[in-house]
């Protein structure tokens, strides 16, 4: 889950970066649309791996940041704020 949040999150990034700031310039409908749907996935990705990984740490009986710590480790992803 985590591998698949930071590739939506980098396809995402890669989009403003080729587009510009959606602010900045007019973008396409196209441009447009398939930004907002990389937000999206991303954000919907990132969102299921929070609440895995809050529930993981509930049953396990461990704190968040520690498995936040792991998953990022196997998963090879730098954490936030890296």
């Amino acid at each position: 889950m985590q591998r698949a949040a930071s590739e939506a999150e980098t396809k995402a990034a890669g989009l403003r970066e080729m587009y510009g700031p959606p602010t900045a310039s007019a973008w396409t409908k196209r441009q447009s649309d398939l930004y907002e749907t990389a937000i999206r996935a991303w954000r919907d990705l990132d969102r299921d791996l929070q609440i895995e990984i809050a529930e993981y740490a509930k049953e396990h009986g461990r704190t968040r940041s520690d498995v936040e710590t792991q998953v990022h480790a196997q998963a090879g992803t730098p954490e936030e704020g890296d």
